[in-house]
């Protein structure tokens, strides 16, 4: 029912990367206001008869019989928007004024958008990207201490509101019991059986138990427990190999890439995608409290996917286009180390 679904978002996804990593940066630069405004009106679209609520969140909107998540590309927009903008104030990076505005203003306003809806996970994640695209341009530590502090509280507070998310974060630090078990710790506790029951090889591909209603949202934030329960160990050291890959490459690009613009799309790309993989594995593995953040190219989401290949295609652009300048630098790099 969700795989064909899930391949037409592909074959649908994989063009549009191609397409996007063949423009030239300057076309993003250019159209990053426009591209950030027409996310938040999308985001917006959310609160409308159009928006649909699940699990608590009023995060996806249905547009034609089409349904999907608008903070996906929000997400990107925000990253080439943030990208656009403090490339063109680099060189006042250390004076707070320039991140209070415009940048300030555009971050907190996506981050209330979103915070509306009640999608705390997603919040989460959008913070981060923002965190790492200031430190990435050389935000003065006191300022980032300052921004810290202010999202610690706003967080604990979005949490305090919600009595099932202190539900949840409760269950977390205090253990499952007896009595939590048709309740907050279904989901982990049938999640660590999966994983457990899966082995070093797994049970087969397509033959796991747990997926079907043993536990929910398997398909999506979840889907982590599936490859451990079908693959095994190996499968799941198979994913983590893959993201550290992904991580590691992302890393050296941003070292190299002398053009801030594209060094803080790259910066921001590599946060969001790595670091929201790492809550959804942390969640699987009791790590964290459950958030509901789905796994990157792998949980069942057409706007997810189409979201995190066409950023990816971005990167692609940014440092396609400075691949010679790249090189001479990684060059000159090495004559420096002799």
């Amino acid at each position: 029912a969700t795989f064909f679904p899930q391949a037409v978002w592909v074959l649908l996804g994989l063009p549009l990367m191609l397409v996007l990593s063949r423009l030239p940066p300057m076309t993003y630069k250019r159209l990053a206001p426009t591209a950030f405004l027409l996310a938040l009106i999308l985001q917006a679209l959310v609160f409308t008869s159009l928006g649909i609520t699940s699990g608590g969140n009023t995060n996806w909107v249905n547009i034609a019989g089409l349904t999907g998540q608008p903070s996906e590309l929000l997400k990107a927009a925000l990253i080439v928007w943030m990208a656009a903008m403090l490339a063109n104030r680099i060189d006042d990076i250390s004076d707070y004024r320039t991140l209070m505005r415009p940048l300030g203003i555009g971050v907190v306003l996506a981050l209330v958008m979103v915070g509306l809806g009640q999608d705390l996970g997603t919040i989460g994640v959008m913070v981060m990207i923002a965190l790492g695209i200031v430190f990435v341009a050389g935000i003065r530590i006191t300022h980032l201490a300052v921004v810290l502090g202010a999202v610690g509280i706003a967080a604990g507070l979005m949490a305090l509101l919600s009595p099932s998310r202190v539900s949840r974060i409760m269950t977390w630090f205090s253990g499952c019991t007896e009595e939590d078990y048709l309740n907050g710790c279904w989901q982990i506790v049938h999640s660590t059986f999966a994983l457990g029951s899966g082995g070093f090889w797994g049970v087969g591909l397509g033959n796991s138990r747990a997926k079907w209603s043993w536990l929910p949202e398997a398909e999506t934030d979840f889907i982590f427990a599936i490859v451990g329960e079908e693959l095994g160990l190996l499968g799941t050291v198979l994913v983590l190999v893959s993201f550290i890959v992904l991580a590691v490459s992302m890393a050296r690009m941003v070292r190299a890439q002398p053009d801030p613009f594209a060094r803080f799309v790259t910066a921001g790309v590599m946060v969001w995608l790595i670091g929201q993989a790492l809550i959804n594995i942390a969640v699987v593995l009791e790590l964290l409290p459950v958030l509901g953040v789905p796994l990157p190219f792998m949980s069942v989401g057409g706007s997810a996917l189409l979201s995190s290949l066409a950023a990816m295609g971005v990167v692609m652009a940014v440092n396609r286009s400075g691949a010679v300048s790249v090189s001479q630098y990684l060059a000159r790099s090495r004559s420096r180390q002799r």
